[in-house]
């Protein structure tokens, strides 16, 4: 779980820096930021799955890219100190936070299993 946060605050925090319109004061926002889209992925996301599943399933799973960034879009507007100017901005970065969670997150229930 911690390595969780840490590969999803590492990947915020690169967010901030590469994508233009995503701002962060500091390293401690970046991390409550991560915190807080936990939060928001583990209570609002499975409803809005559900509301959306339609349409996920006629684009073949890309609006779950929209999905995660109205989640991070979310996320950012709670927190003070990090700022998404715009939609796409927050879809940008939830490509970017979806391919470095695959990249050092995947496999990770894998391992745990063979251990």
């Amino acid at each position: 779980m911690i390595l969780s946060w840490l590969i999803s605050t590492l990947a915020l925090a690169v967010g901030a820096y590469v994508i233009p319109g995503v701002h962060a004061e500091n390293l401690l926002a970046v991390a409550i930021t991560a915190i807080i889209l936990g939060l928001v992925n583990a209570v609002v996301k499975p409803v809005l799955f559900l509301l959306t599943l339609p349409i996920t399933i006629v684009t073949l799973g890309l609006f779950l890219l929209v999905l995660n960034a109205l989640m991070i879009w979310l996320a950012a507007a709670v927190v003070p100190g990090f700022a998404i100017s715009g939609f796409w901005a927050a879809f940008f970065l939830a490509l970017l936070v979806s391919i470095i969670n695959a990249v050092l997150g995947g496999g990770k229930e894998t391992r745990a299993k063979a251990d």
